[in-house]
């Protein structure tokens, strides 16, 4: 049986730039949750997942902007698309799918906690994580966790993952400290760039493995003493940038695996949902209903 956990903000966001402006009866904005519902009924439909839990930031800011304030913020994002937030969540619990709303933490912290608690689940023959955050690639283990890009229709599993980014899975917060993260806010260091920075972590896995000075390394990498240098200056940041990239798997999750089963459509209540949005021609596009 697959699990599979939805980076619900992602789907929003994407639905957004990809559908057209709608209003509801009432005048309010429902063209990203319509996207998003179009969206996860085509990977019901198409999948049949055995469970499935869909993951949304309800603000945007975390604890991690208590740490850094340049992480990213909700500025920026078009006041019709945050109108949206919380709709998108009773449109996804509509589905029957269960909806995790994170406040203090993130999305992703959220389906980080998931797969540390399930992955190993004797029911469980394969997590499947939709999304295409880099920090997601944290939780790649062999074919058995796995990250799928939904739009480009890309599986990544271990190999994938550090083909892509020449780094193991398990590197990858250290990876985005060094190099960056221009989504999340995370500047990375002067001079470490993708090769360099996976040359390094190829051989050191750690960024506090990785030794002061050049002269100790044991990995040729293009102009390494500076990076050695930029790197033993900034030890700090370099550490804070990666407790940034880390995903938290502590997150309360008050479901059991049982509760991510799902069944069908709830029909009542999603009729009564599109109705009440304006979305006919959505009304019956289910096809398994419960």
């Amino acid at each position: 049986m697959n699990l599979y956990l939805v980076d619900g903000t992602y789907e929003l966001f994407r639905a957004h730039f990809g559908a057209p402006s709608r209003s509801a009866p009432d005048g309010a904005p429902v063209g990203a949750v319509a996207g998003l519902l179009q969206s996860l009924l085509r990977l019901l439909r198409e999948r049949r997942p055995d469970f499935i839990a869909c993951a949304f930031d309800h603000v945007v800011e975390s604890f991690r902007n208590d740490l850094f304030e340049g992480y990213k913020t909700g500025e920026g994002v078009a006041e019709e698309l945050y109108a949206q937030f919380t709709l998108a969540e009773e449109a996804v619990r509509a589905l029957g799918i269960v909806v995790w709303p994170m406040v203090e933490f993130e999305a992703d912290d959220a389906i980080a906690t998931a797969v540390h608690r399930w992955k190993d689940d004797p029911a469980i023959e394969r997590v499947i994580v939709c999304s295409v955050d880099k920090d997601l690639m944290n939780l790649v283990e062999g074919s058995r966790v796995v990250v799928w890009d939904r739009r480009r229709d890309i599986t990544y599993g271990e190999s994938e993952a550090r083909e892509r980014f020449g780094v193991p899975p398990e590197s990858i917060p250290d990876y985005l400290a060094l190099v960056g993260d221009s989504a999340d806010g995370i500047p990375g260091l002067r001079g470490w760039g993708a090769k360099g920075t996976a040359a390094a972590l190829s051989e050191y896995r750690r960024l506090e493995a990785i030794p002061d000075s050049h002269e100790d390394w044991t990995v040729k990498v293009r102009g390494a003493a500076s990076l050695a240098r930029t790197l033993a200056a900034n030890r700090r940041e370099a550490a804070l940038y990666k407790t940034l990239a880390t995903l938290r798997t502590d997150v309360r999750l008050d479901e059991g695996l049982g509760d991510l089963r799902w069944t069908g459509v709830p029909r009542a209540g999603y009729i009564e949902l599109c109705e009440s949005l304006g979305l006919g021609r959505l009304r019956d596009a289910p096809e398994q209903w419960k």
